[in-house]
Formats: C-alpha cells, structure tokens, sequence
C-alpha cells in the first residue's frame, strides 16, 4: 500500500494547546472536569484524581475532548517525561476538557486516532518529542514546534491494522512486564521475610520469650534487646547553608540521595566546608553505617572506603560500633523494621517522617552474642546476594522487553515492517 510520506503533523491532526488554570476560573457557573499533565502517563489516562475548572459553554467547544483525541504532556521538569501521551477514549461520561500542560492532537479525516496515538508513542519513545523541548527546569513542547514535526502516513485501513495490531502485541509484551513485576514484588518479599526470621533468631535452638516489641515478637530467651545507643555512636552529620558551601576546606561529603539500600552512591558528590578541627567529628570511617534521618527512615548502607577522605551532612546518621555488634546485623535489624514501617510510623509525619538522633539511640532491638550476629548476618549475606543476582535478571528482562515494544511501535507506525504478513513474534526476531 502506497504512503503519504513527509507530511506536518499539522496536515494530518489540529494541534492545540488547552485552556490555562488560573484563580478566576476556580469558581463559577460551569464547572467541568479537566485533564492536566498529571492525568497522561505514556499509553494511558489516570482518572484517580479529575478536578474541577469553570469552562463557559464556547470555551468547552474550544477545549472539549472527544473520542480519538490524543493527548501529549506539553511540559515536564524532566527530558525523559515530556511528550508522554494517550489516546482518549470516552472513559468519562459528560464534557470534559483539558489543561495548557497538555497538548490536543486531533486527528483529521482520513486519520484514526488509535494510530495517531500510536504515532505519538514512538516519537515520546524515541525521543522526538524530548529533542524539540525547550525551557531550562521546566521543558516545554509548544504547540508551534510539535505542528511541524514531518509524519508518515499510510492509507485509512492499513492505519486501523496497524493499531489493531500494536493494541494485541503491546498487549502481550505489557503482560510480560507485569508478569517480572510480580515476580520481583515476590522477590523482595522473600528477602524481607528472611531477614524478621533472622534477626529474630526464628532457626536457633532453645526457648523463646517476648522481645517487648509488638513488631519484633518472640526472640530467643537468652537475646538481650537493648538500646541501638548501647552499642552504636549515633551522630548526625553537618548542616549545609549557602556559606558553607564555600571555604578553604572544601570535602566532599554524603547526603541522603547517596545512601541506598546497601549501597553509597558517589558519582554525584558535592563539597562543603569542613574546617580541620570538625574533621574528625563529621569523617565517615570504613565500617561506618550510614542511615537517612529523612525520606525513607532507617534507609541505610556500610561505608566501604570508596573514596579516600568523606564527611556527611546532616539528613545522615553515621552510626559506628562501640566494639561490642556488628555494623552488618544492626543494618539487617534496620531493614527488617523499615520494611514494617516502624521509623516511619514513630516519626513526625504531619510534613516528612524522620528518624531522629534521639529516636534512633533509643530504639530497642536484640543483640545477641558476637558470633551469633556474625553468623546469622552472613547467611543473610548469602541470600542477599542471589536476591540481587536474580532481581537483576528479571530487571533486565524488563528493560530489553521495553526497548522490544518501543522498537515495534516505531517500526510499525512508519512502515519498516507489513503488519499484515507478519506475526508479532516473527517480527520481533526480524527487529532483534
């Protein structure tokens, strides 16, 4: 079948932009719900959170959504986000309209929607729509920009047989995806578990008494459970203003961004003024337990000495042994009662949960005998481990069935592949 090739986007689909948000439209006579950026992830509509806007009667002819309608995120605080787009279906009964963060492609005669939408897909996944945003912390797609792009268009039915098609095997690939996201929920899950059973002695031999905490439950009789400030120095790092951030020591120092689940992130770093006679307060050891006070409490990973000399800002605790525990348990005791919502659920969470000093030093958790930590913490080690090597298996399956999609939704919108003669898994092997 013969295509139209090269056309603006403006000759097969009216581009518009939808109505600003503004006070004077909060209230009045003609409420309707709208949609906004929030509202169109790529390929679908959220409707969990439809709000309210005064549209008059002309101005819902104006920027009125019908069946086919194509909706495209107009602006993004980030390049991998703008241009994410759905085809609007008529999930809502009653008018609706849309916001001017979105952009309204709506397609002309001789256009089907789901293959204009469609078309908008591969060109949000291809990084069409990131390479013509403009803006410095907010990208924007205008709707000037967006009416130029050059599109390829094949005839009416050979567009309804692409979509056909894309719907049943982007259908396909996405169960595939959701499939590894159960598994990898399943996964965790299994970590999780294994380490409550480990940090409270669930496999060792004797009796068993109440810990004194509903979460922890039962422990060996002969655990002591006592407080992390027994057996840990607990010390938040330095606070960071804008003067601080200049001086004549400037070191690099660790924040929260940086502390992940066992691991320290240190490709980002940035410098603060650390006068000789704080070094030693603020320092990070190897050996060190590094836990986020803030964000997600109790988040927390072991200084391994990545970089010779570092200190920590203040949404850390460093945590160092007394002598007597081990880093590795109190961070297995960590995970397991973060995985519980216990620091979230004690912190202050009217504005953002946080674990403080105080609170930390104070917690009650079981200490049983050095060897004992030792021993259970490598076991734990050992599961972590294959946790990490199949959660990375299954991640990149993930990823490699996302780029497939992507790769078929472009191939099909612009004609490299005959959806007509081809099954959806001989075209991937011809695509891979």
């Amino acid at each position: 079948m013969t295509w139209t090739r090269n056309r603006p986007l403006r000759a097969v689909a009216e581009v518009a932009l939808g109505r600003q948000r503004s006070p004077q439209h909060a209230d009045g006579p003609h409420m309707v719900r709208y949609l906004r950026a929030a509202n169109v992830k790529d390929g679908s509509i959220d409707l969990n959170d439809v709000q309210l806007m005064n549209f008059t009667p002309d101005e819902q002819r104006i920027f009125g959504l019908r069946a086919g309608d194509v909706l495209v995120t107009e602006g993004s605080g980030s390049l991998t986000s703008v241009g994410a787009s759905a085809v609007w279906r008529g999930e809502l009964d009653g008018p609706l309209c849309f916001q001017n963060t979105l952009l309204r492609l709506r397609p002309r005669d001789g256009v089907d929607g789901r293959f204009l939408g469609w078309w908008a897909r591969s060109a949000f996944g291809s990084g069409l729509f990131a390479s013509l945003a403009g803006g410095a912390n907010i990208y924007h797609l205008s709707a000037e920009r967006v009416r130029t792009i050059r599109i390829d268009v094949p005839p009416p039915d050979e567009q309804r047989r692409i979509a056909d098609f894309l719907d049943a095997e982007t259908a396909r690939i996405d169960a595939l995806i959701s499939k590894r996201d159960t598994q990898l929920t399943l996964l965790s899950e299994r970590l999780s578990t294994s380490i409550f059973l480990g940090i409270t002695g669930a496999k060792e031999r004797g009796g068993r008494r109440f810990s004194g905490a509903t979460w922890l439950g039962s422990i060996p009789e002969d655990w002591p459970v006592v407080p992390i400030g027994y057996q840990f120095e607990v010390l938040l790092g330095k606070m960071l203003n804008q003067e601080r951030a200049r001086g004549k020591n400037l070191k690099p120092y660790l924040r929260n961004t940086n502390v992940q689940w066992d691991y320290i992130t240190v490709d980002d770093l940035l410098m603060m003024d650390f006068p000789p006679k704080e070094q030693d307060r603020y320092r990070v050891l190897p050996g060190d337990l590094l836990v986020c006070e803030g964000g997600e409490p109790g988040r927390a990973a072991i200084w391994n000495g990545e970089v010779a000399e570092i200190y920590y800002q203040k949404a850390l605790h460093r945590v160092r042994p007394r002598g007597y525990s081990s880093s590795r348990w109190l961070f297995y005791c960590l995970r397991a009662a973060t995985a519980l919502n216990v620091f979230a659920v004690e912190g202050n969470t009217t504005t953002i949960a946080h674990l403080t000093g105080e609170q930390m030093r104070a917690h009650r958790l079981p200490f049983p005998a050095r060897d004992t930590q030792d021993r259970i913490a490598g076991l734990l080690d050992d599961l972590s481990a294959q946790h990490y090597m199949t959660k990375e298996t299954l991640s990149r399956q993930q990823r490699l069935l996302n780029e497939r999609r992507q790769v078929l939704i472009t191939a099909a919108v612009t004609g490299q592949i005959d959806v007509s003669t081809m099954s959806g898994q001989a075209i991937e092997e011809e695509l891979s």
